[in-house]
């Protein structure tokens, strides 16, 4: 599994220390002991979960480089978020990553994580995300097969810096979600995303507000 999680991380342009190493394999041992119990991921098998759940976060990182306060949607077992967190422990401190979910068990799960795994940079809300309130936005919200694309804008845009971004994980290019926007918000960039170990086709949305005059 090490050697596993240091060539995939390799292949998806992430160094990764000792620390981060250890943690990342830890939080993976907690997800597949949690799971047995509380049913967080259909994924069972340990070398699936590396390839389907860390790996494929692992590789959406380069993405997050320049953020700030990032806002996990629906992060149910903290994927991406808490991989996120780890990474960003050590690779870039000033990053808070907080996480939310409806499901009181799999945010229970997501502070367990943090205690464990002493993540001082991580907060968790158990809430829907509609009604979640917070002192200090965004500058990033992502998630990772939460809702369709205008449902996720609609319920957590008034979370998002007015110069923030969206940055929503799919599978397939969903070119009818995007075509469905809500007024007032463009797709920026599609970033075609590759997940060692995995044959499947995976893409970075990227929405922000619609400049006015243009």
């Amino acid at each position: 599994m090490h050697a596993t999680l240091l060539a995939g991380a390799e292949k998806c342009g992430v160094t990764l220390n000792q620390d981060q190493q250890q943690k990342l394999l830890a939080y993976l041992e907690l997800l597949s002991k949690w799971n047995r119990t509380y049913n967080l991921t259909a994924i069972r098998d340990p070398e699936q979960m590396m390839t389907h759940h860390l790996l494929d976060s692992l590789a959406v990182i380069p993405a997050f480089r320049d953020a700030k306060n990032v806002l996990d949607v629906g992060a149910g077992g903290g994927l991406p978020g808490m991989i996120l967190a780890i990474w960003a422990l050590s690779a870039q401190p000033e990053m808070r990553v907080s996480m939310v979910d409806t499901v009181h068990k799999k945010t229970a799960f997501l502070t367990q994580v943090k205690a464990e795994l002493m993540l001082t940079n991580v907060s968790v809300h158990t809430a829907r995300v509609e009604q979640l309130q917070v002192k200090q936005k965004f500058d990033v919200i992502t998630s990772r097969a939460f809702a369709e694309l205008a449902d996720f804008i609609n319920w957590s845009a008034h979370l998002l810096a007015d110069d923030g971004q969206f940055i929503a994980l799919k599978g397939v290019r969903p070119e009818a979600e995007i075509s469905n926007l809500p007024a007032g918000w463009v797709v920026t960039e599609i970033r075609p995303i590759v997940v060692p170990g995995l044959d499947a086709e995976r893409h970075l949305i990227f929405i922000q507000r619609e400049v006015s005059g243009k």
